[in-house]
């Protein structure tokens, strides 16, 4: 029965994209396998190995031969390394990345102030008043953010964010600037760091590999804009939108501190095992249910 709750229903003919308690009981009485079960043993049979079939999430496995060397510069940053050394006094490390096509929703009813038992009110319907993309640079060990609004994301609109940075104190005149980004399409590839370079000596683009934006620390405080600002997006006009946003940032200057960032190279390592032993366990369980299966993780 729990190799039949870890198989995909449709690999077997059976019209689900997933199971529910219901589905497999019906399914191991037709087949043979019992002649008769409650749901809830079943379920509690089920619980025991926290197998719940119909539940999901989505997932991108790592498809970068060299996702381990990648990521792992970039933990070595934040941890205070570069290529096994210790970055000096005049060493900074900025996390970057643009955000995009925030839309200024207006909507068509004014929201409602919350009340006492009474949630606040927002109106469903709205007018599209536009959009803009934020660009923000997170210097890691000052807790100092920079950033700018566009009217869309792309070289040039990247490129005037790092002007904004790397032309004033202390990272004109630092020693290196370690510049961490994803694979975006406005500081993808090896013509970006040359271009990179080319205008700022100083400065040291490092990208991570691809789909690992979840290390890359300025998503944290996008997620911060998203909660405290973006949610629910209602604003007048793309001008409210633009000042609410940078007058946020401002607030947040004045508070923030280092992320206290506990992932390290090992806790990489570790999953990246667990990921490889994932895809050998997800090869057994893929034989059909009605064929012996002697993996022990079943």
């Amino acid at each position: 029965m729990k190799a039949l709750a870890c198989e995909l229903p449709y690999k077997n003919g059976i019209p689900l994209s997933r199971f529910s308690i219901s589905d497999i009981r019906r399914e191991v009485i037709a087949s043979g396998i019992i002649a008769q079960i409650s749901g809830t043993t079943l379920w509690r049979w089920l619980d025991t190995d926290a197998i719940r079939p119909w539940q999901y999430r989505s997932w991108i496995f790592p498809r970068d031969p060299a996702f381990l060397e990648k990521a792992g510069r970039v933990l070595d940053l934040y941890a205070g390394f570069w290529e096994g050394e210790p970055l000096g006094a005049r060493d900074y490390v900025m996390s970057a990345d643009e955000k995009t096509s925030i839309q200024a929703r207006i909507p068509i009813h004014p929201t409602l102030g919350p009340l006492p038992q009474k949630p606040m009110k927002i109106e469903h319907e709205y007018i599209r008043g536009g959009s803009l993309a934020y660009l923000a640079a997170w210097d890691i060990n000052r807790a100092k953010i920079f950033g700018r609004l566009e009217p869309k994301n792309g070289i040039k609109p990247f490129s005037r964010l790092v002007e904004q940075v790397m032309s004033q104190e202390p990272y004109r005149t630092a020693s290196r600037v370690f510049w961490i980004v994803d694979n975006g399409s406005s500081h993808r590839g090896q013509s970006s760091i040359m271009r990179f370079k080319k205008t700022w000596p100083n400065a040291v683009m490092i990208h991570l590999p691809i789909h690992a934006s979840w290390l890359n620390q300025v998503e944290i405080y996008f997620s911060i804009v998203q909660r405290k600002v973006l949610a629910p997006k209602d604003f007048e006009s793309l001008d409210e939108l633009k000042d609410r946003i940078l007058k946020f940032q401002d607030r947040y200057d004045e508070i923030a501190t280092p992320f206290e960032w506990k992932f390290k190279r090992k806790d990489l390592k570790n999953i990246m095992r667990k990921l490889s032993d994932q895809s050998i366990i997800l090869k057994k369980v893929a034989q059909p249910y009605g064929t012996e299966n002697t993996s022990p993780n079943l």
